[in-house]
């Protein structure tokens, strides 16, 4: 049997002011405070510990939640590599600095200053604002290359209207619009590799069209006609996840999978503001802190969840969330494509040289409904959707390129989008209906005993209504 080397752990709990040791024995608190629940050993039960010297224990970095003894101390994740900066990228927040026990006590203030104005590179006029930590990351960016990212955006907001055109009509029974997180998405998405591998929820069509996966791959999902329409491996995205929040936690595990197999590869979670108040979402933040995981948690702030505006559940900007996790985090104006593809690289960046999770905070907005069967005028302020209209993603950068001389980006870009959305609804109307005995084959790999006695039975009231199987 392998042995494994005895780990210890302290967990910090913000909310009382003291840190925790778990070892083989009873929990101890090192300060304690009327009101410990316990609720600190959320790690406690999931890793092996053995007991320390108190020596040891006072040695830890207790911010991150990791012990950090003499005899196993380690970079903890604001130490820079060779040849950078010590210096955290402006508006970064939760990268430790050299006296942690500082940095423990800022987390601890509940009154803290507002949050960073969210990193924007590019200005609703289309003009570009400097910024020494996240040029570098985009100084390949030429008019050109913004051009494609403008045709990328044109392309799926095209995409999206025929979506919504074929449920209206009948054709799907659901689409969920992405109309302004346009930038969001292919900022982001345009920033992977080939060998990254994204998961999302259910609105993050622009992300899949960046991965390369095809129209009529699309579609089958929300026709009806299959669970999903593509090959997770050949795309590099695993199938929508309608379950709010849970793919937080595939993202978090195949992350893992990757550094252990000693891969450079990235993981990528795309979830909603309205997912933040899930239990997966933390838990997997806390698994992907606790084994410095190469996942990137994108929360894409659309300031609703459905009906719900994101104030209710949010006291403070969500990305300030992620720094009680150990995980640094930034805020980004989520309608700016370039300062999404800046901040995504630079989180890719952090992950591959093994330092671990980021969590970036797109804030942006909602144009449309949650989906097709939502109604947002029973809900929303239309003074806040004017408000917003002024900030859209597609707009500022069309101005941009027309600062640069390139007047003839929206006709190419408009034809290119509508050849596109006769091609989906083409491929959608193409779809041939499953056979209903189809709906038990692929369950599982190999069909269990149950989905087999099911399938019988189903067989069986088939023949008896006198219907094709």
């Amino acid at each position: 049997m392998r042995s494994h080397a005895p780990r210890q752990w302290l967990i910090f709990q913000p909310a009382v002011r003291s840190v925790t040791y778990v070892g083989q024995r009873s929990p101890i608190s090192l300060s304690h405070k009327p009101g410990l629940d316990g609720s600190c050993l959320t790690l406690a039960h999931l890793l092996r510990s053995a007991p320390v010297e108190e020596a040891a224990v006072t040695s830890a970095i207790v911010s991150t939640g990791r012990l950090q003894g003499p005899e196993n101390r380690e970079p903890h994740e604001g130490t820079p590599p060779k040849g950078s900066s010590s210096d955290a990228p402006h508006g970064v927040k939760g990268l430790l600095p050299e006296n942690a026990t500082e940095a423990a006590t800022e987390f601890l203030d509940p009154v803290q200053s507002p949050a960073e104005t969210p990193l924007r590179l590019l200005g609703p006029d289309g003009r570009r604002i400097p910024n020494d930590d996240f040029d570098p990351w985009v100084s390949d960016i030429t008019a050109e290359r913004l051009a494609e990212l403008y045709e990328d955006m044109v392309v799926v907001r095209r995409i999206d209207s025929e979506g919504i055109a074929l449920q209206r009509q009948g054709q799907v029974g659901l689409w969920p619009p992405l109309r302004g997180q346009e930038a969001a998405q292919i900022g982001s998405a345009r920033a992977l590799r080939s060998d990254d591998f994204v998961f999302t929820s259910y609105r993050e069509n622009a992300v899949a069209y960046c991965r390369g996966v095809g129209v009529e791959e699309m579609m089958p999902m929300w026709r009806g006609t299959a669970a999903s329409g593509w090959d997770p491996y050949e795309f590099g995205m695993a199938p929508p996840a309608v379950i709010i929040g849970a793919q937080t936690l595939h993202a978090t595990g195949y992350a893992m999978g990757c550094a252990k197999d000693g891969a450079d590869s990235v993981a990528v979670a795309y979830f909603g503001d309205g997912a933040t108040s899930q239990g997966d979402v933390s838990e997997a933040m806390v698994f992907a802190a606790a084994f410095r995981a190469p996942v990137i948690f994108l929360c894409q702030n659309n300031h609703w969840a459905i009906s719900e505006p994101v104030s209710l559940v949010a006291r403070r900007p969500l990305a300030d969330r992620a720094p009680g996790f150990g995980i640094p985090s930034i805020r980004v104006d989520g309608n700016d494509v370039l300062a999404m593809m800046a901040a995504t690289r630079w989180a890719l960046d952090r992950a591959r040289r093994g330092d671990g999770p980021s969590y970036i905070e797109a804030v942006t907005y909602r144009m449309g409904p949650h989906t097709t069967s939502d109604d947002p005028s029973r809900y929303a302020d239309p003074a806040e959707h004017d408000e917003w209209l002024q900030l859209d993603p597609i707009a500022r950068v069309e101005r941009n390129l027309e600062l640069n001389g390139l007047h003839s980006v929206h006709e190419v870009a408009s034809r290119t989008a509508d050849a596109v959305a006769a091609d989906l609804r083409r491929a959608c109307l193409e779809l041939p209906d499953p056979r209903p005995l189809e709906l038990f084959d692929h369950v599982f790999t190999e069909p269990t005993s149950r989905v087999l006695r099911q399938r019988s039975q189903y067989a069986a009231y088939l023949d008896m209504l006198g219907e094709e199987r």
